[in-house]
């Protein structure tokens, strides 16, 4: 097979991929029990079955699933138009944006402090291999990856809020909303202290366990040895010739974790009421507002 062929064999793959993957979230949506017109407007309101079927013919929901709905949803996508949010009437493209810097600014703290903390942990518990910091960097690095998102954030929550008075939830407090960023800064920062302590202890384990992994490895290597046979000291060693040998799979890992970032982003941001994307993802699950 030439390389060509393998290359367009790859794309082909690749949109099959997509396409399945846009049809399942199509339907997971409108398969879900309930009446979306209701759960928009409230389960408890009084509404007419006129207005109800005037909601639904204004939003679609009186076609068929296929091929219309799904047609005209393909339609507004490849156009770039993601269509009205029905519980909040506004467009889809502005929520999002309205909600993506929040979501990145969570995301980015815990990202870069569980990629640092667990990067030096994995490099000194690999360079003490078998020691006491090596066991207990293990043990924990293996319990942090294992526990539960939501289960994580609730105990950082209660013992957080208990113990050193940290918000319990929000972005900013009640009266500094609408204010300009440079003025409310502390209290933002005293806001995503228990959110973003909780993305970071989740990836911090992962990014250490393999770390640990590649310096073993590297720790192994001829040219190593040779460095050591030069005279270097261990850290010189470690630094100059193993930490950026063994830095490859932890990048290869920081661009394979973007998708699940988000993903977990959505337990946390539930956890805490942080308003951003997971938040809203959520509120828009639960209204149907697919």
């Amino acid at each position: 097979m030439s390389r060509r062929d393998y290359l367009l064999r790859k794309l082909l793959l690749s949109l099959l991929t997509i396409f399945v993957v846009v049809i399942i979230n199509f339907v997971l949506f409108r398969i879900l029990p309930g009446d979306p017109v209701r759960a928009v407007i409230g389960r408890n309101v009084k509404i007419s079955a006129e207005v109800q079927q005037s909601l639904r013919e204004q939003f679609g929901l009186d076609k068929p699933i296929f091929p219309d709905q799904f047609v005209a949803t393909l339609g507004q996508w490849a156009t770039g138009n993601l269509g009205v949010s029905w519980s909040l009437r506004r467009p889809v493209s502005e929520v999002l944006m309205s909600k993506l810097g929040n979501t990145l600014l969570l995301i980015g703290l815990g990202q870069v402090f569980s990629i640092i903390l667990g990067v030096l942990l994995g490099l000194f518990a690999g360079w003490k291999r078998k020691t006491t910091f090596d066991v207990s960097a293990l043990t924990f690095s293996l319990i942090a990856w294992a526990t539960p998102t939501f289960w994580l954030g609730i105990i950082l929550l209660a013992a957080g809020s208990t113990w050193l008075g940290l918000p319990t939830g929000g972005i900013v407090s009640p009266q500094n909303v609408g204010k300009p960023l440079y003025t409310v800064l502390p209290d933002l920062a005293r806001h995503l202290v228990l959110p973003t302590l909780t993305m970071t202890i989740l990836y911090l384990g992962e990014y250490m366990l393999i770390m640990r992994s590649s310096i073993l490895e590297v720790l192994s290597e001829d040219y190593i040895l040779t460095a050591r046979a030069k005279g270097l000291s261990q850290w010189q060693v470690l630094w100059r010739h193993g930490l950026k040998n063994a830095m490859l799979p932890i990048v290869t890992m920081i661009a394979l974790n973007l998708g699940f970032t988000v993903s977990g982003a959505i337990y946390i941001e539930t956890v805490f009421s942080y308003d951003g994307l997971g938040k809203l993802f959520q509120t828009a699950l639960v209204k149907q507002d697919y």
